[in-house]
């Protein structure tokens, strides 16, 4: 029935109603009957935060922090937020969202569509499940130049530092006109240097990762481990939506070349997901937790990447297309 309707109208139909069941009493209990799978073996400690799972939410699907206690209820770990910038944006003209269904994959190009960070940090200020991990991807808005990009990125974490468990700086999304040039080493020392300082300056610092593109060359990435470690980054999400169309679509290449530009997730993905996980790990030699993301449809793509070296994993168009079951028959597959 969702997938008879446009994409980002399933999107709000799917929150909207999910919102209003879960107000029902005893609606929250019997989604965690349903969905919810927990077990001693399950938990994690990572980047000093113990994970009762290591299957979260990814960015993307609830940017405003709108239903954090109704995804609580379907088993996730953690759920990262946003992405959030300083001040609210609409984001892109739509459409701009689009199904691949033969391909079991999305294209976006949102926009980093959000309510700002003000009002994201009142709303998690209100939840009701304090227990569950936040992650907090932040961005910048749209006509801030790249020059004055830390500012923004700092405001952000300003805003949500007292409400999130940890920080997540994305200068990988291929929606925002410019941004990926922040992943270029100097500029992305420089923003990461300017967040981190911030940070550090608290009582109780924040782990602060970075997110990282899937079309990164292994040179690119070898920079990023520099980077890494330079500006003492407590990990790494790998990895974000992908700019590239491969050869192997099965979505007619005229259907995808309708939808335009946009970042392509999904099952397309997994595979350069994996392999950046595994080099990433390996040069790395284990020291640098990664957070898993790109492709995770079944538990043993969670498992796949959990092997190649993710400390933790992330789902997003997998829970589109699998539904809330998967969260539990990934955990289900990970106790011995």
């Amino acid at each position: 029935m969702l997938f008879k309707l446009d994409a980002e109208r399933a999107h709000h139909f799917t929150f909207d109603n999910l919102k209003r069941l879960a107000g029902l009493p005893g609606a929250k209990a019997v989604l965690r009957g349903l969905y919810d799978y927990q077990h001693p073996s399950l938990k994690r400690e990572v980047f000093g935060l113990k994970f009762p799972n290591p299957v979260g939410l990814a960015a993307g699907l609830d940017k405003n922090a709108v239903l954090t206690d109704e995804l609580a209820t379907m088993g996730f770990g953690f759920v990262e937020i946003g992405t959030v910038t300083p001040r609210p944006q609409p984001g892109n003209p739509q459409p701009r969202l689009f199904r691949l269904p033969a391909d079991e994959a999305l294209i976006n190009r949102m926009g980093f569509n959000n309510d700002g960070a003000t009002v994201v940090a009142e709303r998690l200020r209100k939840r009701q499940n304090k227990q569950l991990i936040i992650g907090g991807n932040i961005g910048k808005n749209k006509d801030t130049p790249n020059e004055d990009a830390a500012q923004d990125y700092v405001a952000a974490f300003d805003a949500l530092a007292e409400v999130v468990d940890y920080f997540v700086v994305n200068v990988s999304s291929p929606n925002t006109p410019g941004l990926r040039e922040l992943q270029d080493k100097k500029p992305l020392i420089s923003l990461l240097q300017q967040v981190q300082a911030r940070n550090q300056a608290r009582t109780t610092p924040r782990p602060l990762l970075l997110k990282i593109a899937p079309d990164l060359t292994d040179a690119q990435l070898d920079d990023i481990l520099e980077i890494a470690r330079e500006t003492k980054l407590s990990g790494l999400v790998a990895t974000n939506t992908t700019i590239a169309r491969p050869e192997t679509l099965r979505t007619p290449a005229t259907t995808v070349a309708a939808h335009g530009a946009g970042g392509l997730s999904g099952r397309p993905l997994r595979e350069r997901a994996t392999e950046v996980i595994r080099y990433l790990h390996r040069r790395s030699e284990g020291g640098l937790p990664i957070i898993g993301a790109g492709g995770i449809h079944s538990a043993q793509d969670a498992l796949d990447k959990l092997a190649a070296g993710a400390s933790l994993v992330q789902l997003y168009t997998g829970f589109i297309y699998e539904g809330p079951g998967l969260v539990g028959q990934i955990n289900r597959a990970l106790v011995p």
